[in-house]
């Protein structure tokens, strides 16, 4: 009996302890979670009570061609940032894990753009991209090629956005590199004693090492690129012509800017289970493509 008594006691010190997070999840987390959910199943235009009218918020967006449109750019967006920035970000670690002079420099200068506010980052790539102005379209001139209108060219609008993007990949390079450093050195040697090369190497020796990461580095990317919003906000307002009107700005707009916050709740439960589904089938198929050591 005593020691029920004991187990209790201890059980409640330990809720007791951990009672401020479990209320802050509860608060901030569990409580709007529902919220949303109920909200998305309501007509909610803010100023007036929520009004249940079940899954037709849901039914609207299969006949919106603006949320098909928002849909469609977020998929261009993240196949064409996803699989840069994840090339670029490995190649840029790689470079980095050499033994150079003056390594901590490149190091810093790789990281520093991703401390850089998103405000401000994205008032200086406006200035870049200005079609006179601008740094880039300057030095294309000066070899002689006349750069396109990027953030006014419906055409160049969201490449440019991709552009200003991968210019933000200290954050997976950081932990490409943690991740190429803890490779052990036995398993090169022995590939070089094998007759590989670099490539071989590259293919056989590292990816496979490092493919945990890779797969983490990726679902992260895709969760933050599904749920880009401030710079396309910042630069494009979702222009020319809705070139660059992506998920989270459309949802934004429902919410803030029309009133429609039942109608925006669908929608971001819709953005939950497009991230719930690519992670899932990430994981998937991680069984085949990633390797994990065996400690």
């Amino acid at each position: 009996m005593s020691s029920r008594v004991a187990d209790r006691a201890s059980l409640l010190t330990g809720l007791l302890w951990i009672s401020p997070w479990l209320l802050g999840f509860i608060l901030f987390m569990a409580l709007p979670i529902a919220m949303s959910l109920y909200y998305s199943l309501t007509d909610f235009p803010l100023l007036e009570p929520p009004l249940y009218i079940g899954l037709e918020n849901y039914a609207g967006l299969l006949r919106d061609s603006v949320f098909h449109k928002a849909l469609l750019n977020t998929a261009v967006f993240c196949i064409l940032f996803i699989p840069a920035a994840s090339v670029l970000s490995l190649l840029i670690a790689a470079a980095l894990n050499q033994k150079l002079k003056g390594l901590w420099v490149y190091r810093t200068a790789v990281f520093i753009p991703s401390l850089v506010p998103i405000v401000a980052a994205a008032m200086i790539w406006l200035w870049l991209f200005n079609a006179d102005q601008g740094l880039i379209n300057i030095a294309l001139r000066a070899v002689g090629i006349e750069g396109p209108n990027w953030l006014g060219d419906r055409n160049w609008a969201l490449p440019a956005l991709v552009l200003m993007s991968l210019w933000n990949i200290g954050q997976p390079v950081v932990i490409y590199l943690a991740a190429l450093q803890d490779v052990p050195n036995s398993l090169y040697e022995a590939a070089s004693i094998d007759g590989m090369g670099p490539i071989r190497r590259l293919i056989h020796v590292t990816m496979p090492m490092i493919s945990p990461v890779i797969l983490f580095n990726v679902i992260i990317m895709t969760i933050n690129t599904l749920q880009v919003f401030a710079v396309p906000y910042i630069m494009t307002e979702g222009g020319p012509d809705r070139a660059t009107y992506l998920f989270t700005h459309y949802l934004y707009d429902n919410a803030f800017v029309f009133r429609k916050m039942g109608y925006a709740c669908a929608i971001a439960w819709v953005q939950f289970v497009v991230i719930l589904a690519l992670t899932g089938v990430m994981f998937a198929a991680s069984r085949k493509l990633v390797h994990y050591r065996v400690a």
